[in-house]
């Protein structure tokens, strides 16, 4: 029995009124979702992420493609495992409305959503998607290309228990052929991951390299490898045509 006793009332409108706090505090999904049109990634989404040659009807129906993008936003905005992105849009209106679900509709497991992600990385969808979005932004004149300011950042991954010899082969490229006795261990392997060292300090993981547009501040292009690559690497491939003729500025790296 709760010892806490409430004196508010359950009505029909609870649900919309929630909402329209949220909207007055500051929902960030819901100015994400006002801001951007994510219809304009269904053409690539569908062409790549549907399975067209299935002709039966039996088994289980295909989540919207566009639906499961938007769940691949907030897994990155939220910094969510799999499983705590199931259990989030199961527990918050918020997620769901951002998704375009209603209170009984069915949420994608966990499984689903990794195996959407996998997807994305298999198919190379990530850079196309993103320049998909950056187009748009051309196309209503949010970004001015007026100069081109390059950086890096790292991100940081989980540290690695390997022996010395699996170090060595791994640096080598055949990181792959390990583990393949051990399944479940071999999924917990990152082998694209490098350490690098910076003012000091010792990091593991990866590099994202972004060009932002000098005047709107608008990210254009990105490049992701491991941490260890020196940053100036990294401009050359950042760099277009389109930028011919313009300033550009980086930190002294």
């Amino acid at each position: 029995m709760n010892k806490y006793k409430t004196t508010g009332k359950q009505t029909l409108f609870d649900a919309e009124n929630s909402a329209r706090k949220l909207s007055e505090i500051g929902n960030p999904l819901e100015k994400l979702d006002s801001v951007i049109d994510f219809e304009m990634f269904r053409s690539r989404l569908e062409a790549s992420m549907v399975n067209h040659g299935t002709k039966s009807k039996a088994g289980a129906k295909q989540y919207d493609v566009v639906m499961m993008f938007k769940v691949m936003v907030l897994r990155q905005y939220y910094n969510l495992s799999y499983e705590q992105t199931e259990y989030q849009i199961i527990d918050r209106s918020s997620f769901k409305q951002f998704l375009g679900l209603a209170s009984g509709d069915k949420v994608p497991d966990a499984n689903t959503i990794r195996n959407f992600f996998e997807g994305l990385k298999e198919k190379g969808l990530g850079e196309r998607l993103f320049q998909d979005f950056v187009d748009g932004l051309l196309a209503k004149g949010f970004i001015f290309n007026e100069g081109q300011i390059v950086d890096a950042s790292f991100v940081l991954a989980p540290r690695q228990h390997n022996t010395r010899e699996e170090n060595k082969r791994i640096k080598a490229g055949e990181g792959g052929e390990l583990w393949n006795d051990k399944p479940n261990k071999k999924r917990q392997k990152d082998i694209d991951a490098r350490w690098t060292q910076k003012g000091g300090e010792d990091f593991f993981g990866y590099k994202v390299s972004a060009k932002v547009d000098g005047k709107s501040k608008f990210l254009k292009k990105i490049a992701v490898t491991a941490a260890s690559p020196h940053d100036s690497k990294m401009f050359p491939d950042l760099m277009d045509e389109s930028d011919r003729g313009q300033a550009a500025f980086g930190d002294s790296a």
